[in-house]
């Protein structure tokens, strides 16, 4: 009779420890291919020989009827050592950034400005619909439209692109957008060489560039074709497959829409409701393989304080996102950040482990100084709205604030990067041995107390008087 209880308890028992086993099998296969992907992402890539750093601006400018598309030079050494391509642009209000994709995965954040847009997933449904009247001399016709979501995005949003996927924006606001895109051209994804290459599936730029020091060919890719068997493969006119082809059109790759792009799509608030339910679910789920790829969330927004992670009222704050709260960034291997700092506050003297940072100056100033593995100061200037610069993995970084304050977005080469510390709370030094410290750097066991304890802050520290730190010393 005992035996016969206990069955069930011991059977209970063995289910709860292949659960355990599997899923730390399942985590430590993940880890792996996380690895794996980023080892193999470096074995291609270039060598990194810097010899000279410098905060970037963009090189060539392309005017459209719409807005600003912006490049940095690709063959900067900052840019070629960390293997990404840079796009900044700008969208007047009802302006409509024309359908393309990338030989590469990329993420963008939206600096200011709101709008929407779609992202084109082969092969998932068409899961919009909506229904148009249209008047003419036989009556009125009523039209269906079917297409696949559309996302709203605002000021603060990161949106992930994976590779080869099509996509357009548009600006429904009254002001300007302005997005920049890192291009992770060193991705494994990418199967060609590491030059961005951009497919325009619609528009001409032809002779719209300034600054030619940098060529960009953004014909569109049915102007290559054939036109009357790209008319017969749509089953359209041949006037209308040379309206594919753009070639009389010279508007650019953002358009103007006149009267407003008429599209279905969800309230801002419904959309919240239904990503912070998706955020439920994948809680109760591993957002891997596993998940449908129609279904992966693309967006986050990381301007909002309350999401935070380090904030000091004095100090500033920094968000991160990585592949623990947007997972599709594991099979992109990118992630980014966001931080604020205050005025005159520093972010902690840092090196990233195990990615390179490609930093972009949103609002404010700060000085910035670099130090590579011999103890060379190889970057001691200022960084300004609307600059860039990129720190190499494991380099030292330390940042204070200008008179303004600071605010960047950091765009990181590993969907999971991790930063070590070298001052304050969950720092390096304070988790070493006071004795350790006193014989590294020939001091006093007081002073390798104030070195450990001192500074009680987390990454970002408010400012100190100079004074106060003097009578200190």
């Amino acid at each position: 009779m005992i035996k016969s209880a206990l069955l069930p308890l011991f059977l209970s028992f063995l289910v709860l420890c292949h659960g355990c086993v599997a899923y730390r099998h399942q985590q430590q296969q993940h880890q792996w291919q996380g690895q794996h992907q980023q080892q193999h992402r470096f074995r291609g890539q270039r060598e990194c020989q810097l010899q000279d750093f410098s905060a970037l601006e963009p090189s060539t400018r392309i005017e459209s009827e719409g807005g600003v598309t912006e490049y940095w030079e690709e063959n900067n050494q900052q840019l070629n050592c960390a293997g990404v391509a840079v796009i900044r642009h700008v969208i007047e209000p009802k302006g409509l950034l024309l359908p393309s994709y990338t030989n590469a995965p990329k993420l963008t954040y939206f600096v200011q400005g709101r709008g929407f847009t779609g992202v084109v997933f082969p092969g998932c449904p068409e899961t919009y619909q909506s229904f148009q009247q249209s008047k003419g001399k036989g009556g009125s016709r009523r039209y269906e439209d079917f297409h696949q979501k559309i996302r709203n995005f605002h000021q603060g949003d990161v949106i992930a692109y994976p590779t080869g996927v099509a996509h357009w924006w548009y600006n429904d606001g009254d002001t300007p957008v302005v997005a920049v895109t890192v291009i992770d051209t060193s991705n494994n994804a990418n199967q060609l060489d590491q030059n961005l290459r951009k497919f325009q599936l619609a528009g001409n730029q032809e002779n719209q560039q300034e600054n030619t020091s940098q060529q960009k060919s953004t014909n569109n890719i049915f102007s290559g074709f054939d036109t009357e068997t790209l008319a017969e493969a749509f089953g359209v006119s041949t006037k209308t497959a040379r309206k594919l082809q753009g070639h009389d059109d010279d508007r650019g790759e953002i358009v103007l829409v006149n009267d407003g792009l008429q599209v279905i799509r969800p309230p801002r608030s419904q959309e919240q409701r239904e990503e912070e339910e998706e955020k439920q679910q994948q809680q109760s789920r591993d957002n891997g393989l596993e998940e449908a790829f129609c279904n992966m969330r693309l967006r986050e927004n990381i301007e909002d304080p309350y999401r935070a992670d380090v904030y000091s009222f004095k100090g500033g704050r920094l968000s991160r996102l990585n592949s623990q709260n947007l997972p599709i960034l594991h099979h992109l291997q990118l992630s980014a950040e966001m931080g604020v700092l205050n005025k005159n506050s520093i972010l902690t003297p840092h090196w990233n482990m195990n990615a390179h940072a490609v930093v972009y100056v949103t609002r404010g100033s700060a000085r910035c100084q670099i130090v590579e593995e011999n103890g060379r100061l190889v970057f001691d200037d200022e960084l300004s709205e609307g600059q860039l610069l990129v720190v190499p993995q494991n380099f030292v970084v330390l940042t204070q604030a200008g008179n303004e304050g600071f605010r960047w977005i950091s765009f990181k080469t590993s969907d999971n990067a991790r930063r070590s510390s070298l001052s304050g709370r969950n720092s390096i030094m304070r988790a070493m041995p006071e004795e350790v410290l006193m014989n590294s750097y020939q001091m006093s066991r007081e002073e390798a107390r104030n070195l450990k304890y001192n500074q009680e802050q987390m990454e970002v520290f408010s400012s100190r008087s100079r004074s106060k730190r003097q009578s200190s010393s």
